[in-house]
């Protein structure tokens, strides 16, 4: 069946709205966070740190530091949850020389975790 030119711009302009649709869904709830969440979390002043998601749970992430300064410090692990809120987890005090972890997890009806970062 031959299509007429009439429904080939149809088509042309539904597959164009759709397309400029998806984007704009993607942007206003967060999904086009890849270049976000490949950046380096910043590390709070006096901490290094390494964040990342659980190896078998993409809703937990955490943030594992350690305390390079002359001072106690406190740090928490905050995630970005596409759909669902975003979340902080338990605040951790460190000692000079002291390493510790701060964990959080993401509600399962959200898109994942998008960015993880360390708060001071």
């Amino acid at each position: 069946m031959k299509k007429s030119m009439g429904s080939r711009s149809r088509v042309a302009v539904r597959a164009a709205a759709v397309a400029g649709l998806t984007a704009a869904l993607a942007v206003s709830t967060g999904l086009a966070t890849a270049a976000s969440a490949t950046a380096p979390a910043k590390t709070p002043p006096g901490l290094s740190c390494e964040t990342g998601k659980h190896a078998i749970d993409d809703y937990t992430g955490y943030a594992l530091c350690r305390n390079n300064g002359s001072a106690p410090q406190t740090f928490w692990v905050h995630l970005v949850c596409g759909w669902s809120p975003d979340i902080d987890g338990e605040h951790v005090t460190l000692n000079p020389g002291q390493s510790g972890q701060s964990t959080a997890h993401c509600a399962g009806l959200g898109t994942g975790i998008g960015e993880i970062t360390v708060q001071p």
